[in-house]
């Protein structure tokens, strides 16, 4: 069993892990075996955490600290330690998912203050999380008071009462260069613009002691930096962290910051472009409460746009499940996310006893812009086909397109298509068939001379087709994953450089004896 742990380890993450891991859970308690299920259960919570199922981490962790009270000489102190730092993760679950229940969730967090006074540990780490429940159910006062104490009894950063580098085990369960950013979330949620930026702009200085740093910060930083009017920050701090966590599964929470700013930042087309890019990970989200707040500043964004004329723009929503894929309008689009955003709202209020979650998103759809800003950045844009026609009618070339939105054109020597592949059709696929080909008996020659030509050029990759007529057609593909999107230019320089290479390609062909 514990090869079958170590195979599970090595997954990625995702429901096959979970799945795996559940099964070693089971074979070790069908087994007796209590260490193996200890080990499993710690690491089928991270595994849900990954898949997005952070209702299960409750019960997996219940049984880990009720078996560590029950025979805690099974365990080494290390495994001690990083139990509270589970029970830490445990108690935040409550904020993410409605499947959390608020009086398990209080109760094993009254559980966690007891252990800690009992050991004399600092209790800095439960007023933190006593600040965010508080907040999270509504209860705005006590929010702040919790927070003014855990700020006031936090250690120097360098303390090893932090758990600051996922090597020296502390009592925080967070780290001292994300806690300031974190701080700004809440300031700027209780519209403390002044507050969030002052808590955060010590990291920017300090530069960054964490892998999420400095793009978190300046995560929190933007929708305060553009209320206090410091567009300029706000736009920079924007760019760069959305460059960074654009490409980020774990930072899926913070797109739905970035989508707000560009509705608050009257950027409601470049709100649109990152809709179109990332609403597919609205399917997997990390969490209920990042998919509330990413449908929520979606369909603030929706708004926007229609209100700036963009209504009717298509945008293309991937299949999931048993939903099939379609082009939604803008106008439309929005209906979907505000529904989707008022359904998990509503579920965290039946769970939370209050209608606070419910208010916060009639509030961020209620936003009208704060500023107007120009970016110093082209926005990254989803690969369409007006997009690629754009570029050809700059070139002045002549095409046609047919009914399933292939793009085909002659240039000297070569036949060249372009078409949009994968679930998104984020994939550019240009195609090349030079217009010379070779009698089938050459066949050897062929295929020496594509493996010459991929030897030595990086692009078209070239290769034989037996068209099954007594003659070989000698082709090359451009494949290019344009999943996040491209700026006009880059798509530009791509289909400029396909081209090239695919006359290069064709008049090589040609030049064949």
């Amino acid at each position: 069993m514990s090869d079958a742990l170590a195979d599970a380890r090595d997954l990625p993450p995702g429901p096959e892990k979970v799945a795996e891991l559940d099964a070693v859970v089971a074979a070790a308690d069908r087994a007796g075996d209590v260490r193996l299920g200890f080990e499993a259960r710690l690491d089928l919570i991270d595994a849900c955490l990954d898949a997005g199922e952070p209702a299960r981490v409750l019960g997996l962790f219940a049984w880990c600290r009720a078996t560590a009270d029950r025979e805690p000489l099974l365990f080494t102190d290390t495994e001690l330690a990083l139990l509270r730092y589970y029970h830490l993760w445990a108690v935040g679950t409550f904020r993410v998912s409605p499947g959390v229940g608020r009086a398990e969730a209080e109760a094993l967090l009254d559980d966690l203050e007891r252990r800690f006074r009992e050991d004399q540990r600092p209790l800095f780490a439960v007023h933190r999380l006593r600040a965010e429940m508080a907040d999270h159910v509504g209860d705005l006062t006590a929010a702040r008071q919790w927070l003014a104490r855990c700020d006031a009894e936090l250690p120097p950063a360098g303390d090893p009462e932090w758990f600051a580098d996922g090597e020296t085990l502390g009592d925080t369960g967070f780290c001292p260069a994300c806690y300031p950013a974190d701080r700004a979330f809440l300031h700027a949620a209780w519209g403390e613009w002044q507050a969030a930026v002052d808590v955060v702009e010590p990291v920017l200085r300090a530069g960054a002691t964490c892998p999420e740093q400095p793009e978190r910060a300046l995560a929190a930083a933007m929708i305060p930096y553009l209320h206090l009017g410091r567009v300029d920050e706000a736009a920079a701090a924007h760019l760069r962290a959305y460059r960074r966590q654009r490409l980020d599964r774990a930072s899926f929470p913070l797109l739905a910051d970035h989508l707000r700013f560009c509705a608050l930042a009257g950027l409601a087309g470049r709100g649109v472009d990152l809709l179109t890019t990332h609403l597919g990970d609205l399917d997997e989200p990390t969490d209920e409460l990042a998919a509330m707040r990413f449908a929520a500043a979606g369909t603030l964004v929706c708004r926007r746009a229609t209100a700036e004329g963009l209504g009717d723009r298509r945008v293309h929503r991937p299949t999931w499940g048993d939903r099939p894929a379609a082009d939604l309008s803008v106008r439309d689009l929005g209906t979907v996310l505000a529904t989707i955003a008022a359904t998990l709202a509503a579920r965290f209020d039946a769970r939370n006893g209050t209608d606070h979650q419910s208010r916060l998103v009639g509030l961020w759809l209620a936003e009208l812009p704060v500023a107007a800003i120009r970016l110093d950045e082209t926005p990254l844009g989803p690969l369409t086909l007006e997009a690629i026609m754009e570029v050809l009618d700059e070139r002045d070339d002549r095409y046609t397109v047919d009914d399933d939105g292939v793009v085909s054109g002659r240039w000297p020597g070569t036949y060249i298509q372009f078409e949009r592949l994968g679930e998104r059709l984020e994939i550019l696929q240009v195609r090349v068939v030079a217009e010379r080909s070779l009698p089938a008996a050459r066949i050897a020659e062929a295929y020496e001379f594509c493996n010459a030509w991929n030897h030595d050029k990086l692009m078209p990759k070239a290769y034989v087709h037996d068209a099954g007529e007594g003659h070989l057609l000698l082709a090359g593909d451009v494949t290019t994953d344009l999943e996040h999107g491209a700026t006009a230019t880059q798509l530009a320089a791509l289909i400029n450089a396909a081209v090239a290479t695919g006359t290069a390609f064709a008049a090589a062909v040609a030049d064949l004896p």
